[in-house]
């Protein structure tokens, strides 16, 4: 198979993460036989300095030609980068949510896994870290409360601010397709976070979800308040297979959800349209107090890599394959300063890629 993919190393530690993301997949590729063509593509502070804008429209135009884009961190230190002193329009992030709505990426993938040997860093319960958890949060990203109509306005002195939370039927069937088609890849199970016993747009959600899941009877569906949610999250997180859910709610909960994994160093994450097409990257930011010295952890770019053999080219086996590579890293006790504890061995960032491209 032939995949096309367009890497954005951008900002920080991006460049060596995303590096040791493609010596991983060249490893797959030289085992089950694809052939994978890189275009690398600049965005963010790179492509301030290049070209005097965070994104240009020939670095889209190769995007929207791939069949997946791979992107490591965008951004600097806002305290003491000249990025930071452009206007809004023009700093490093506004090519980021340029880019999203170029490529209508509308539905957010973010998992949250306690793998075994990083048990310890948990912050939860021992007991109820013992249980593990490996979850799906499915983020709808472009709709809500966020881009609803907003104002601001003073009468008789007195100040009054409006944010309007507005989702079509359309905008929530889609997003729903994509959770039950992520649940048929995992454990079957959705779980739709809602706030159905006060708000119009969440009963509309649960109808539509409702209405969706008729049409996979092999996934069980089950309703969630989100204040409910948020509670069980820290109580039994082993319980969550795929969250289904929209903007805000997404928003706060895979942030809590990230954290009681206890390393963010190791989260991947992924946003898609209303095809096979995505946008893979880590949910760290650009750490530019360790860039170029070799001690960025690559594992979070290499699982958003395995997120994209999975999902947008359907290489189920490929991608187990470089999330078993993971595992066995970990277990072989090899660790980055991100996630050192004692009796593992410390390694940097390109020693970190070359284990894992060995293990697959």
């Amino acid at each position: 198979m032939e995949l096309k993919i367009t890497c954005i190393p951008g900002d920080g530690i991006g460049p060596e993460i995303v590096a040791e993301a493609k010596k991983v997949l060249d490893a797959v590729a030289a085992k089950y036989g694809h052939v994978i063509h890189y275009t690398d593509i600049l965005m963010g502070g790179a492509s301030i300095d290049a070209h005097g804008v965070p994104l240009t429209q020939e670095a889209v135009e190769a995007a929207k030609a791939a069949d997946a884009v791979l992107m490591g961190s965008i951004g600097g230190d806002a305290s003491t980068s000249p990025w930071y002193r452009l206007p809004p329009n023009l700093r490093p992030e506004a090519g980021l949510l340029a880019i999203r709505k170029e490529l209508n990426l509308f539905a957010n993938l973010r998992p949250a896994v306690l793998y075994d040997e990083l048990v310890e860093a948990c912050p939860l319960k021992a007991e109820i870290a013992a249980a593990g958890f490996d979850m799906m949060i499915m983020r709808e990203l472009t709709g809500g409360l966020y881009f609803g109509e907003r104002r601001t306005t003073e009468e008789n002195g007195v100040r009054t601010a409006v944010d309007t939370l507005v989702y079509n039927e359309d905008e929530i069937r889609r997003i729903a397709v994509k959770g039950f088609e992520i649940a048929r890849k995992r454990r079957g199970k959705v779980i739709s976070v809602d706030k159905a016993n006060v708000l119009d747009s969440s009963r509309l959600w649960r109808q539509v979800v409702e209405e969706v899941a008729k049409d996979y009877p092999e996934v069980t569906l089950q309703h969630m308040l989100v204040d409910n949610c948020a509670m069980q999250l820290v109580k039994d997180p082993a319980q969550f297979d795929v969250i289904l859910t929209e903007n805000m709610f997404g928003d706060i909960l895979s942030d809590e959800a990230s954290m009681v994994t206890g390393s963010i160093g190791m989260l991947a994450s992924a946003s898609l349209n209303d095809t096979k097409f995505g946008l893979y990257e880590p949910s760290h930011g650009s750490a530019p107090d360790i860039a170029g010295r070799d001690l960025a952890n690559p594992i979070a770019t290499v699982l958003s890599a395995a997120m994209m053999l999975r999902y947008s080219f359907d290489l189920d086996a490929e991608a187990d394959a470089v999330e078993q590579a993971v595992k066995q890293v970990l277990k072989e006790g090899y660790r980055t300063s991100d996630i050192m504890s004692d009796g593992c061995r410390q390694v940097g960032c390109r020693q970190m890629g070359d284990l894992l491209a060995e293990r697959i």
